[in-house]
């Protein structure tokens, strides 16, 4: 499985989040894989939120405990495959907006591997099979 950047915000965040607890029963304990844009999205957040050297050291650890899925050719493959694949579908994943969205949908393709997310967006994405907990 890979896991989408909110899933992992809210794995490292200490704070009560009920929605955690049911993604982490899904997760377990496992090293989980993460796309290099979730990384790039972590660390983008936390330069906009403005945290400190020491809250940024945190992630940096937190961060140094996944297993981060770099781009090669192949993915860069996928992730145009699956840009046509949606907007030959009508699927919002193949809007501009959703850049970041798809290189993670993509990564969890290429690597044959559900994708553990909570955003709409990958709802019905051709091809993604996606562990979620939202509502129908």
């Amino acid at each position: 499985m890979v896991v989408d950047t909110n899933l992992l915000s809210w794995l490292f965040d200490q704070r009560p989040n009920p929605l955690r607890d049911r993604y982490r029963s899904l997760i377990d304990d496992r090293r989980v894989p993460v796309a290099f844009q979730s990384v790039m999205e972590l660390r983008y957040g936390a330069l906009h939120a403005g945290w400190g050297e020491l809250r940024r050291r945190r992630l940096e650890r937190s961060l140094g405990q996944l297993t981060v899925i770099q781009p090669d050719d192949a993915l860069v493959s996928v992730c145009a495959e699956l840009r046509h694949a949606c907007e030959q579908a009508g699927h919002g994943l193949g809007a501009k907006p959703h850049e970041g969205d798809r290189w993670v949908a993509a990564t969890a393709l290429r690597r044959q591997a559900a994708l553990v997310a909570h955003d709409r967006i990958f709802v019905g994405a051709p091809g993604l099979q996606l562990l979620t907990a939202l509502d129908p």
